[in-house]
């Protein structure tokens, strides 16, 4: 037995009620902040501290 029976009809309706709240504009920012957050959390769960652009950065250039 599910927890959660989650329709067609009822993601249609979520969906109708975030666009009236948030409105057309705000709602690419939120999903993107989302993915933000969940890639970092997968990050902090595979034990990765900080993302691989900064570590690249960090590191000793070779010749200085």
């Amino acid at each position: 037995m599910t927890l959660l029976f989650i329709g067609t009809q009822e993601i249609i309706i979520i969906a109708l009620i975030v666009l009236l709240l948030f409105g057309g504009k705000k709602i690419p920012e939120l999903m993107r902040g989302l993915g933000k957050g969940v890639k970092s959390f997968k990050d902090g769960m595979d034990g990765k501290d900080e993302p691989a652009e900064k570590k690249e950065n960090n590191e000793p250039k070779e010749g200085a």
